[in-house]
């Protein structure tokens, strides 16, 4: 019996699974790792947890499945993106490894516009600098650790760097090559090497391209030994992670939409036509990676700010969650099921580390309007979950507006989308039919999926991920509750337009204050 392993590397975890040859799960890990976030600005991973936890979970999907190294024929990789893992000439990791919440590098952002202009740099692209792509924070560090940045070898996306611990090849697919950013050419599918050697960067320090559906290597001797698989199996180029969940649910056909609330609270509506919205975030989509896209808006902390209440506001759930083994984000829910519409009068801006669309704005923080003593911490919860609500309505209002397809009912899938009341308010937001997946094994799924492609189990058209796609639980909006959002809505825009100024002055004094520390 062939199986397929799938390995996906979030924001704040990593997941991976077994599949079979009629693609049905036989095994499911996972590992939570750390965000450093010790400075403002960054957002860091300790690149060991990486591999450690990738052969802890292959081991452990293997003893669930009871399947034997051997039995595994393919594997497949993705990542949140961008991230960026620096390794020496030996492959050994350079500092801690940056993931998409990192926004050090505005400077860098600033001179690349002016350099280049955002207009020339989203016409090769299709993207923008504010994202902070791979290419600016390696400008980044050869203006602020020129020592490290001289032992610097390769820059790798967090799936690129497995990729290279399972074969020891060094690669990048077309997908993740997008968040590279600068000088990928999207259209293309190349690096645009003088823009490269204009920015003072070395082209040598990029990987090789494949398309997501190629394979890029084979399982190497060391690996095998340490990662228990088997030597010479297939590993693919890959795909970003969310792509990896959408294809994984079924998002196979022009006009799918799925959203994810994860880390990141993201939907993706899959295209072949390469008008890019400069409002926005766009990569190649696996299926047909050569020619399709998907356009990705993405609120930086979605799902993250519900870890950030529970981490940090939350012990007692915690404790309750160790000690019975109910979720102490299912405990929240249920607190915030209290609360009414619009929270009581209380709105969140749930800019946590900045903002990506449609604001672009990396100054931007997070702002509770409105409190009062007769607000308790279920209010604060319901108010977040609104606010990423209202995050993502403002990207979907303006891609409503340019007349691209949506196929509905929406699609929640991994994440915070099993949470009812959030997908419910989400639903009454939107104004738009909702349902969920039912398999939420999620992006390392579509890993597995990818791999049974790549190897020729599966058809390449990817029907397969369509046909073991289960949409459940549909919701519909409320007229009345919709009407109240709308109203809400507008008064979450003009909060975030009041305290715009205030942020960037806001950013300014702080490093003042953190010099005088120093």
């Amino acid at each position: 019996m062939p199986v397929f392993l799938g390995l996906d590397f979030g924001t704040g975890g990593c997941k991976g699974c077994l599949i079979d040859e009629n693609a049905n799960v036989l095994s499911y890990a996972f590992r939570e790792y750390p965000i450093i976030t010790n400075t403002s600005g960054w957002s860091e991973h300790a690149p060991s947890y990486y591999w450690q936890y990738t052969c802890e979970i292959i081991e452990e999907c293997k003893a669930k499945a009871g399947v034997s190294a051997g039995d595994i024929v393919c594997a497949a990789v993705s990542s949140a993106l961008p991230s960026m893992v620096m390794v020496d000439r030996d492959g050994n990791t350079i500092n801690n490894a940056y993931n998409l919440m990192d926004r050090r590098a505005r400077e860098e952002v600033d001179f690349v516009n002016a350099m280049l202009g955002a207009d020339e740099v989203f016409a090769i692209t299709g993207n923008r600098l504010e994202d902070h792509p791979s290419l600016v924070n390696l400008l980044w560090e050869k203006k602020n650790r020129p020592e490290s940045y001289a032992k610097i070898h390769k820059i790798l996306t967090i799936d690129g760097y497995i990729v290279f611990k399972l074969t020891n090849k060094y690669s990048l697919n077309y997908s993740a090559a997008a968040f590279y950013g600068i000088a990928f050419d999207i259209r293309r599918k190349e690096f645009n090497t003088d823009i490269i050697n204009s920015l003072g960067l070395d082209a040598g320090m990029l990987p090789d391209l494949f398309p997501c559906e190629d394979i890029a290597g084979h399982v190497s001797l060391r690996a095998a030994d340490e990662a228990g698989l088997k030597p010479e199996m297939p590993v693919v180029a890959g795909q970003v992670d969310c792509n990896a969940a959408w294809l994984g649910a079924g998002a196979i056909f022009e006009g799918d939409i799925q959203i994810n609330l994860g880390t990141c609270g993201n939907f993706g509506i899959i295209h072949k036509d390469d008008n890019f919205d400069n409002r926005m975030i766009v990569c190649p989509y696996t299926k047909d990676s050569a020619n399709t896209y998907i356009t990705i808006p993405t609120t930086t902390t979605g799902g993250q700010i519900i870890r950030y209440i529970r981490d940090n506001f939350s012990a007692v759930e915690v404790e309750v969650e160790r000690l019975t083994g109910e979720s102490a984000y299912d405990l929240l829910e249920k607190q915030a099921q209290k609360i009414g519409t619009g929270s009581d009068g209380l709105i969140v801006l749930p800019f946590l580390m900045g903002e990506r669309t449609p604001i672009w704005d990396p100054y931007a923080r997070g702002a509770v309007i409105g409190l009062t003593l007769a607000h308790s911490k279920p209010h604060i919860v319901k108010a977040c979950m609104e606010a990423v609500a209202y995050a993502l309505y403002d990207s979907y209002r303006l891609v409503l507006a340019t007349g691209r397809k949506i196929n509905t009912p929406i699609v929640f899938n991994e994440g915070g989308a099993k949470n009812r009341m959030w997908r419910q308010i989400i639903t009454d937001v939107f104004n738009v039919p909702t349902v969920i997946v039912k398999n939420r094994i999620g992006a390392p799924y579509g890993d597995a999926i990818l791999a049974g492609v790549s190897v020729g189990c599966f058809a390449p058209d990817f029907t397969i991920a369509r046909e073991k796609a289960e949409y459940i639980d549909e919701l519909l909006p409320d007229k009345n509750r919709n009407e109240i959002y709308m109203e809400y809505f507008a008064l979450y825009k003009r909060s975030y337009e009041g305290l715009k100024s205030v942020y960037r002055d806001l950013y300014k004094v702080a490093e003042k204050a953190r010099k005088l520390e120093v």
